[in-house]
């Protein structure tokens, strides 16, 4: 095929035209600094105040809440490392899950070094964090608790809510990664009970390196970057403004097209799930069946590794990953998937297709029909693969 069928779009989308163009007067005719008095900068003062306001709308915020950050992993380690030391005289303790984010997990380890004392808390099978398990780990000193809203290698969605409620009631500040939610999930931070929030705008057809973070009035951290009064102090740098109106364009667009997209892409999903469990025996699903991101189908397959797969649908001008895009050239397993209690074996022949926008139709059934080939292909080459024991016939 001429065409590249790109199910990737957890890892990254294409900007919407409509954000492009949005964006281009603020690189050419529109580039004063926000910063300055003159009226150059002015203009260019009240697009980024635009942008925020229309952000905190799409979401139930201030605009005084929404803070502009280079991207996801800016904003989880800025509440992680902010809250920590903003926080240090109450406690030294923090609460996170074993299927974070890097940008979370190695941001607590970070303080673990430090002195600090991290609970992460367990998934079950389908990689749900149970709610009664944060509350049990509660500490008199606990300062943080942060779980992603959905995980962005099998798709499971986290009962926020009930989580937020539960941190709540202790008077502990809580921090969602909303990455993969952010345009697919309506996202309401008094409805989530979060007090910080993170977003990246590459992930739901804005540009790259621009993010935000939600932060509720009245609750401190400490600024990460500094050297500028930027962001009422709390974020030194010169505002990107291209990237902030882009952002906020973004969501306007994702906001209006939720719930058309959702259930086109639950329906691809599902499409290309019963097309792959008809030709591939020993294929199974990762992640919550049910709680799970629309556009995220997420598998393993015994007797072949990910990477080889992946290579070959590159051949076929397929692109997919078999986990997060932040480990490609990791040898290791997904750390996902292990949380899971997929044995390391099963963990290293995981794929992971997430579709968008772009998919078709067209796109799912030609992907159906060439990848059980593949499949084939490479377990006949594979030493452990072998079709007639009893152990491939699981379920």
């Amino acid at each position: 095929m001429d065409k590249v069928i790109y199910l990737d779009h957890a890892s990254t989308t294409p900007a919407d035209p409509a954000v492009v163009t949005a964006m281009l007067p603020w690189h050419t005719e529109q580039y004063g600094n926000p910063s300055t008095v003159y009226s150059l900068g002015l203009t260019a003062a009240q697009a980024v105040q635009e942008a925020r306001e229309s952000i905190a709308q799409a979401i139930g915020a201030e605009p005084e809440e929404i803070y502009f950050t280079s991207g996801g992993t800016e904003s989880d380690d800025w509440a992680i490392l902010g809250a920590a030391d903003a926080h240090s005289k109450k406690g030294h303790h923090l609460i996170t899950s074993t299927i974070e984010h890097h940008a979370v997990l190695e941001s607590v380890a970070y303080l673990e070094k430090r002195g600090y004392e991290i609970t992460r808390v367990p998934v079950d099978g389908g990689g749900l964090v149970d709610p009664a398990d944060i509350r049990r780990v509660i500490r008199p000193d606990t300062i943080l608790v942060s779980i992603m809203h959905a995980n962005n290698e099998v798709g499971t969605i986290q009962p926020i809510a009930e989580i937020g409620k539960i941190a709540r009631e202790a008077g502990i500040l809580f921090h969602t990664d909303a990455v993969q939610t952010a345009g697919k999930l309506p996202l309401n931070v008094n409805g989530l009970g979060v007090d910080m929030l993170s977003m990246s705008a590459h992930k739901f057809y804005g540009p790259k390196g621009i993010g935000l973070m939600y932060l509720r009035k009245r609750n401190r951290i400490s600024p990460l970057f500094h050297g500028g009064g930027q962001e009422k102090g709390r974020r030194a740098g010169t505002h990107n403004v291209p990237g902030i109106v882009g952002i906020a364009k973004a969501l306007e667009l994702a906001t209006v097209q939720m719930a058309d997209d959702a259930a086109r892409e639950t329906a691809l999903r599902d499409r290309l799930w019963a097309g792959l469990q008809a030709n591939i025996e020993a294929i199974y699903l990762n992640g919550d069946p049910a709680r799970r991101l629309a556009n995220n189908l997420s598998v393993r397959l015994d007797g072949i590794e990910g990477e080889s797969m992946i290579l070959m649908l590159d051949m076929e001008g397929i692109c997919v990953s078999s986990g997060s895009a932040c480990t490609t050239g990791s040898l290791e397993p997904s750390h996902v998937l292990l949380a899971l209690g997929i044995p390391v074996e099963e963990a290293h022949g995981s794929l992971r297709m997430t579709l968008g926008r772009s998919t078709t139709t067209e796109d799912i059934d030609h992907f159906v029909a060439v990848f059980p080939p593949i499949v084939a292909r490479l377990r006949e080459m594979s030493p452990v693969w072998c079709a007639n024991c009893v152990c491939k016939q699981r379920n």
